[in-house]
This record gives C-alpha cells, structure tokens and sequence, in this order.
C-alpha cells in the first residue's frame, strides 16, 4: 500500500523577541511519512536491517549527508540567491535537538528555544527511510512555492504557496539561517493526531538564525554572492557566501 503524505502545520504565531516587534514568523513545520494508524502491524523500523541502522541514532555520516543536502539545495535555488550563506553544523542546535525529539512528542519545542530558533520535524513508521529522505521531503515542498518578485514586496512580500505547506523548504533556503543542528530518535510509542504509533522514527532539525518571517522572502534575489554580509569578505564558494568554516563541532561524539 502506498504511503499517505500528510502535512501539519501549526496554526500558533511565535515572536523572536530579538527581530523587530512588528514581524511574526510563520509556524516551524511538520512532516508526517506513514499512513496515521495506531494498529499497524508488521516489523519495526529497519528490521532485517544491521543492528547499528535499527538503533536510528545520527552517526557521522548521517550528519554530513543531511549538511549537504541542505547546503546543495540552497546552492541551487531558483531564482539564484545574492546572499545565499553556507550552512553549517552546530553541535548546539544539535544537542538541543537530540533533548528534544528524546521525549518522542510530535510538537515543537522547547517553547523557550522556540523563540529564536527554527525548527522541521519529520515522523515515519513502516519501511526503513534514511534520513536524507526524511529531508527529501521538506525539499520537494518547492514545486508549491513561488518566489515573490521584488515588485512585489511592498513593503511586505505575499506568501505564495499553492500546497498545503511550503515553510519546511523556506526555511532549508532561508538565506541567514546559516546554522543546523539534527537528531533522530526510534520511539516506542508517539501520538499523533488523536492516534498512538507504536513504532516510528523522528527527526528534528534546528536551525539558526530562525527563518520564515512573515512578509518577508527567504532570500535576495540576484546574482550570486552578489549581496554576502560583510563578514564574509567577499568569499564565494558553489553560489554561497563562505567563510572557510564547514562546523563548530569538536569532536563526532
């Protein structure tokens, strides 16, 4: 049986209290992978597959297989990008990621982290899903989303999504979201939407500086590197402003 996408969006606004007070961000995102039973039966996820995939812990390469997809995704933006900035990993946002989807609830949180962060999350149960496909997914949102022209936007740019959710992919391309931070979890029991599921696996992605602000696009439009922070310098590499830096991180756990 094929799966059922469904998408859920929270309907709550949430201010960051360090943007301007007369800006309200769009609600983070959700994406629900697997048909909303809770008496699905058949193998646990991944099973029949290594004891080291079943565990659904972010190994290294999980780490930078969900980095570079982010980054090739924003590298590629159509129309092009001007101050597309390279994302990079931060062991914070990661860690606070992993505290999250540990308590295996189908929300946004922590309220407070909420605040100045952005955050996806993806839920699956059933057949075995690497994580680049949980990220996939976000991406193919694109199809529903069109850029608004700078005529447009004034001063506010009209958010124009023809889906039922376009904020996870505005968020992977949100131009000053340079930061990213991910955990994935295999959870005993979930509920979601009035239903309990059993077996399923949840990915939390966070993401600094929080993007999707109301009445505002995810990035310039332009040429190239061609509107980079100064902090750059001036540094290009694959359509992004880039600093040379490629993680905060210390060590891989």
């Amino acid at each position: 049986m094929p799966l059922l996408h469904l998408h859920l969006c929270f309907t709550s606004m949430l201010c960051w209290l360090a943007h301007e007070s007369s800006s309200l961000v769009l609600p983070n995102a959700t994406e629900l992978l697997s048909p909303p039973s809770s008496t699905r039966t058949g193998p646990a996820p991944g099973a029949g597959m290594p004891r080291s995939r079943r565990r659904r812990y972010l190994s290294p390469r999980d780490m930078n297989a969900i980095l570079d997809y982010h980054n090739q995704v924003r590298a590629q933006v159509s129309p092009p990008a001007a101050n597309m900035e390279y994302m990079v990993w931060d062991e914070r946002l990661a860690r606070a990621a992993e505290a999250w989807a540990a308590r295996c609830v189908w929300e946004h949180g922590p309220p407070q982290l909420m605040k100045y962060v952005g955050q996806n999350l993806s839920i699956h149960s059933g057949r075995y899903r690497s994580v680049v496909d949980m990220v996939r997914s976000w991406h193919h949102e694109q199809q529903h989303y069109s850029f608004p022209h700078p005529r447009e936007c004034n001063p506010r740019c009209p958010s124009k999504c023809s889906g039922s959710v376009c904020s996870h992919y505005t968020q992977m391309v949100w131009a000053s979201s340079n930061r990213l931070g991910c955990a994935l979890q295999a959870c005993s029991n979930v509920h979601v939407w009035g239903s309990t599921w059993r077996r399923a696996v949840l990915l939390v992605c966070n993401y600094a500086i929080k993007g999707n602000w109301i009445g505002e696009a995810p990035y310039k439009m332009g040429r190239p590197c061609s509107a980079c922070p100064p902090a750059y310098g001036g540094v290009c590499s694959n359509n992004m402003c880039f600093t040379g830096l490629k993680s905060n991180q210390v060590s891989w756990f």
